[in-house]
């Protein structure tokens, strides 16, 4: 029997929906192709046993689309629409570091995304590239992701990178794949996750959350735009914008409480009781999770493009957009300013005396923050920055075409240790759940979609229980044959 492809497209003037849907029959196989126009999107591919219900169940999903608005069209026709690039200015304030860089490493693009634990560092810039290094400078992967990175967040064991193709790419295997896929009319411009729920903020001022199996929970429009600035906590969503900082209960997104800030915010940070947001008019503002009320500020020269704490709260990191980076006590007295001798951190992060920056010249580079590092530095006595190379041989990791090639390896018994989930329908939808025992059987199991087969069993390394009542897989998944 032929192959049949039916391709459609919902595009809104004004800046609204812009996204395609395309659906094809080959036999029994059904393959789904969906995301921005211009894209190459995301893929998910479903078996069924006859080809009489394979059309059936294509013709279901096209009516779907039809109804919500969607129309046949040709692909090409119509241009993808430009995402939003941060543009940003950067004036070094020195030729030279006068801050104790102890290395440097050049990613080749603008970088937004940092995320630092006990193990490596990663850092994601504009050209799709994420790296991960050691603590000391060594390179030691590489991801090529489709589009630029805006973001790179964990959560517990998983890195999450949030890209400008509107796809969250799952990078804590050993191929990354689109965990999340956000409404493809929606321009992300940061997010954070916290026990798998994802928090979306965006180019208009818009918040999104959306749930461990991808659907969506709610949505709100803040006062301002250019939302910059999303952290989540068990108890709420805070949400930084031109217009100040909105809290919004986690459960349902009721309104907490909102609080003006001194200009537009440009950079988010949070700590247990209290959220940090960085502004355009040159200030770091500590407010209280409970009440929004402000309980401090931090007073910089330009610009605050991101900033951080150290996790006992002591210490307040800032950085310019003159290439500077402060240290504040608790109560908003300054410390220290340095130069880095290079661009702009426009994220940043603190760990074990180590201050890590990715910079506007796209470059990762660790500051010795020390007492005594610091006091060298400010008498004019600062190390000789090492420059990282990448290695020749670094491996390259790209995203799998389709959820389905992350399970490429099929098994035809349980490793040891190998914890079986299964794949059923439910309700019109498609549910993953523990076969082996030991695990709550009710509980869903966070899992890829385009990999969801009826009665189809898979092989994990692991999985760990959410407090929102499911699990997420670790390690590899292998499809059990």
């Amino acid at each position: 029997m032929a192959r049949e492809t039916t391709y459609l497209e919902l595009s809104q003037d004004g800046g609204g929906a812009h996204k395609f849907y395309e659906v094809t029959v080959d036999g029994t196989e059904v393959a789904v192709r969906y995301g921005r126009i211009g894209a190459s999107g995301q893929l998910q591919n479903s078996s069924f046993p006859t080809a009489e219900k394979a059309r059936a169940a294509a013709a279901k999903k096209i009516g779907e689309k039809v109804r919500k608005g969607y129309a046949p069209a040709v692909p090409g026709q119509r241009a993808a629409r430009a995402v939003t690039r941060r543009q940003v200015a950067s004036a070094p304030s020195t030729a030279r570091a006068t801050a104790p860089v102890l290395w440097r490493f050049r990613t080749g693009a603008s970088a937004f995304g940092i995320h630092v634990d006990e193990d490596r560092c990663w850092v994601g810039n504009q050209a799709g590239d994420v790296y991960t290094l050691s603590h000391g400078g060594e390179v030691l992967a590489r991801y090529s992701l489709p589009d630029g990175v805006k973001c790179l967040v964990a959560d517990e064991f998983w890195i999450y990178a949030g890209c400008d193709d509107g796809t969250v790419y799952d990078l804590s295997a050993k191929v990354p794949f689109g965990a999340y896929d956000i409404a493809p009319d929606v321009d992300i411009f940061w997010l954070d996750i916290h026990e798998g729920v994802l928090s979306v903020s965006d180019a208009q001022g818009g918040l999104t959350v959306i749930d461990h199996e991808e659907e969506f929970q709610w949505s709100r429009k803040s006062a301002g735009s250019n939302a910059w600035m999303v952290r989540a906590d068990e108890r709420a969503v805070y949400h930084g914008h031109t217009g100040g900082v909105t809290a919004y209960a986690a459960d349902g997104g009721r309104e907490l409480w909102h609080t003006p800030t001194n200009g537009g915010v440009l950079f988010g940070w949070q700590e247990q009781d209290a959220v940090f947001a960085g502004t355009g008019r040159n200030v770091v503002q500590r407010l209280s999770k409970a009440t929004g009320a402000v309980e401090a500020s931090f007073r910089c020269d330009a610009a605050v493009y991101s900033c951080a704490t150290s996790p006992d709260g002591r210490h307040v990191f800032a950085g310019d957009s003159s290439s500077s980076v402060y240290c504040f006590d608790a109560d908003g007295r300054r410390l220290w300013k340095l130069g880095t001798g290079g661009g702009s951190a426009l994220s940043m992060q603190y760990l074990d005396e180590r201050l890590y920056l990715v910079t506007t010249d796209g470059s990762l580079v660790c500051v010795d923050a020390s007492g005594t590092a610091i006091a060298a530095a400010q008498q004019g006595d600062v190390p000789t920055a090492v420059d990282v190379k990448s290695a020749a041989a670094l491996p390259v990791y790209t995203p799998a075409r389709s959820a389905a090639a992350v399970a490429t390896v099929a098994v035809a018994a349980v490793p040891a240790g190998g914890v079986v989930v299964e794949c059923f329908q439910q309700g019109g939808r498609l549910r993953v759940q523990v076969v082996s025992d030991g695990y709550e059987p009710g509980w869903n199991v966070q899992f890829p979609r385009g990999i969801r087969e009826a009665g189809a069993r898979y092989v994990v390394d692991g999985l760990h229980a959410a407090s929102g009542g499911f699990y997420r897989v670790r390690g590899e998944i292998r499809r059990l044959v």
